[in-house]
């Protein structure tokens, strides 16, 4: 099996993945990734697509990704490794889309616009 490259995106986090056979060593920006993120919420959420398909040993994963906070880069993290997994084998795709991780979350942060002091606040009106 040769080397899978997918991406993930979530706000402003961008995830490349290059997923190859292996014992199930996670590397994220050349560090261990229990070492990247710390908290067990973000480290289930990255073993979370592996979990379900039972594939938690037998893939090496190497990961690069920047932009945005580390909930976003572990979402980012997550989506990448779901589509490489339906890359590999279309059938782990009947288990991973009812569970909502091939879905890409579009909420982004509104821009700020002239003549408002944020994206949807006014500045104060004054009548008189």
């Amino acid at each position: 099996m040769e080397t899978v490259h997918k991406i993930g995106r979530r706000k402003t986090a961008v995830a490349r993945i290059y997923l190859s056979e292996g014992k199930g060593n996670i590397t994220v920006n050349k560090k261990d990734f229990k070492n990247y993120f710390t908290t067990g919420t973000l480290q289930y959420k990255i073993q979370q697509p592996l979990m379900l398909t039972e594939n938690l040993e037998s893939y090496d994963i190497k990961v690069n990704v920047f932009g945005g906070g580390i909930t976003g880069q572990a979402e980012a993290i997550r989506l990448a490794i779901t589509r490489a997994l339906v890359a590999i084998n279309e059938e782990h795709k009947a288990v991973l889309k009812p569970e909502g991780l091939l879905t890409r979350d579009p909420r982004m942060v509104e821009r700020k616009k002239f003549g408002q002091k944020k994206a949807r606040k006014k500045f104060q009106f004054s009548k008189r």
